[in-house]
């Protein structure tokens, strides 16, 4: 009689457990997600190398012309950031991530 008892209560718990939540996948969302994700990795890219190339610069390791021509390569890469986020709909508070703890990314 054990055996029935326990085998009742384990389909009481089945059906008393909370329903599964599907995942719903609008494919809007995930596109827009997937670009608000990969635009902000792409812009977190384009500061670091803003950082570095100041740090050349000032480091005297760059001739006039490769500043000019590093210059106008990241002003290209930073328009062209502009141009995805809008693009997207994204606000630029939209690609400054919150880490939590750590604080924000950008």
């Amino acid at each position: 009689m054990s055996g029935v008892a326990s085998g009742l209560e384990a389909v009481l718990q089945k059906q008393s457990a909370p329903p599964v939540r599907r995942l719903s996948l609008d494919e809007g969302k995930l596109k827009n997600g997937l670009g608000q994700l990969v635009l902000t990795l792409v812009k977190l890219l384009h500061e670091l190398l803003e950082k570095q190339a100041i740090r050349r610069m000032e480091g005297g390791s760059l001739s006039d012309e490769e500043i000019e021509r590093l210059g106008t390569a990241l002003m290209r890469q930073s328009e062209e950031i502009e141009r995805l986020r809008l693009e997207f709909g994204l606000t630029e508070e939209d690609l400054n991530l919150d880490l939590g703890p750590l604080g924000k990314l950008l």
